[in-house]
């Protein structure tokens, strides 16, 4: 019988770009949102937001219109959410292989956890993630290592047996501060030569690279 060796026994994971591809949804939601105020920012920079929580990424890009614009933004997003998010191919798999070889797994994420839990259901993910951390459980967030540390401690897990799975600059420092291994995937919202600039455990391109990482020989 083939015996699996787990890198690390808890593996959690941001949500957005890592375990759904909801990139699309995000970048239309924020360019409606703030097309709504005669505003508008390209592509590359909406992307640079992804990972950080809404209100303040709103409020510090347009002053005294943060709750506003996220109140816009969420009603949007919410009414496109089905239609737009996607499932990363092999993620479903990776997670049920992880699992099976004894991980504990959890999702860190800037966003709701309601609505993170939304797009878990969406993507075929429900009931297979051990804890939900959303932004509201915390008061400091990603890059600061709070939110990770705070959903170790829901696991009874020590930092170091934790990795943190992300496709943003933020993701991969807030694993480091927090004293976990970092991986980074690519198919997200994060550019590939800024993520390997973080220096992360592992750079990765595919859910068959990601599962080698956390799986090695498996």
């Amino acid at each position: 019988m083939l015996v699996v060796t787990l890198r690390w026994p808890v593996v959690l994971f941001d949500f957005d770009g890592t375990l759904a591809d909801t990139i699309p949804l995000i970048v239309a939601s924020y360019h409606h949102a703030i097309g709504t105020i005669g505003e508008a920012a390209d592509d590359l920079e909406v992307r640079s937001w992804i990972g950080r929580p809404l209100q303040p990424v709103l409020e510090e890009r347009y002053p005294g219109r943060g709750q506003e614009l996220t109140d816009t933004y969420r009603t949007w997003n919410l009414a496109h959410h089905d239609e737009l998010i996607r499932t990363v191919d092999g993620i479903p798999e990776l997670l049920g292989r992880l699992h099976d070889a004894g991980a504990r797994t959890g999702v860190v994420s800037s966003k709701k956890a309601e609505t993170v839990r939304l797009g878990l259901r969406a993507v075929g993910l429900e009931g297979v993630i051990d804890v939900v951390a959303g932004q509201e459980e915390t008061t400091r967030h990603k890059p600061d290592p709070e939110p990770l540390l705070y959903a170790a401690s829901r696991l009874g897990a020590d930092a170091g047996s934790c990795v943190y799975v992300g496709d943003a600059t933020v993701d991969v420092q807030a694993a480091r501060a927090a004293g976990m291994g970092a991986i980074a995937v690519t198919w997200g919202a994060g550019v590939e030569s800024a993520l390997e600039a973080t220096a992360p455990d592992a750079l990765v391109g595919t859910s068959a690279e990601l599962a080698e990482a956390l799986l090695p020989g498996s």
